[in-house]
Order: structure tokens, then C-alpha cells, then sequence
């Protein structure tokens, strides 16, 4: 029988993998061009959110609560004109799933509860609820 830990983990491992599949069958039909392209000038494109998803994931995760000593540039994920190839986009993505996941079956049933600062203070709270954030991201 599974401990509460595997189960919390198992499920959100799923729920992140099936939210990465949603996520791919949104950008994969995509030309580089719409992919790069900003709804409005002030807007961001689908690429630089993807960025920013991709990032959120590799510092808050990864580095901050999987120790994998990722370093952020937020300020980049909004502003990159290298507008990369969207396969370049996709694996990093893929990537930071990854991590996630790797991440998630490391937790132990006294890691949830812990208290998560973020390291910048801007997010705090139990560490179930920083791997539990993404569901507000994206649509049901």
C-alpha cells in the first residue's frame, strides 16, 4: 500500500505531465513566426510565456525545493529576442517537467507541510502548495 507521500506525489506528477501534453498540443501546430508574435504591443508572446512557465518551474522547483541550483533571469523570459526554435522551446520545457517530477518523488511525507519562502520572499507557504500552483494556470 502507498503512503500518502507516493500518492500526493504520484498524483501531481500525472496532473504535470498531463498539463505539459495540453500545453504541447497548443504550441506544437504553431509556425515560429505565431509562436514569437505579441497579441499586442504591450502583450506577451506565447514563446516568452513559455519562458516564463518554463522558468517558473526551474527556479521554484528545481532549484528552490530539488536543490538543482538553477539561476533565474526573470527579467529575460519576457524580453529574449532570440526567439529560439520552438523545438528548442519544447525540450526546455520538457525538461523542467522533468525536473518536477524527479523532484516530487523525492518529497518526503515531512516535506509538504514545510514552510516555503521561495528565496525571494514573494511566495510563501507550504511546500505542497508551491507544486500544486501551476493548476491555476492552465485551463480545466
Amino acid at each position: 500500500m502507498k503512503n500518502l507521500s507516493e500518492v500526493i506525489a504520484g498524483d501531481l506528477s500525472w496532473h504535470y505531465r498531463q498539463t505539459a501534453e495540453k500545453i504541447r498540443g497548443l504550441v506544437e501546430p504553431l509556425s515560429h513566426e505565431q509562436i514569437w508574435a505579441k497579441p499586442y504591443s504591450y502583450g506577451n508572446s506565447i514563446g516568452h510565456l513559455l519562458l516564463h512557465l518554463t522558468g517558473n518551474l526551474n527556479y521554484y522547483i528545481g532549484a528552490e525545493i530539488g536543490g538543482t541550483g538553477y539561476v533565474r533571469n526573470r527579467p529575460l523570459e519576457f524580453s529574449d529576442a532570440s526567439n529560439v526554435q520552438k523545438e528548442t522551446l519544447l525540450k526546455n520545457f520538457d525538461n523542467a517537467i522533468g525536473i518536477v517530477v524527479e523532484t516530487l518523488g523525492k518529497q518526503q511525507e515531512e516535506n509538504w507541510a514545510a514552510v516555503f519562502s521561495g528565496g525571494n520572499g514573494r511566495r510563501q507557504g507550504p511546500a505542497l502548495g508551491i507544486f500544486a500552483l501551476p493548476d491555476a494556470l492552465i485551463p480545466p
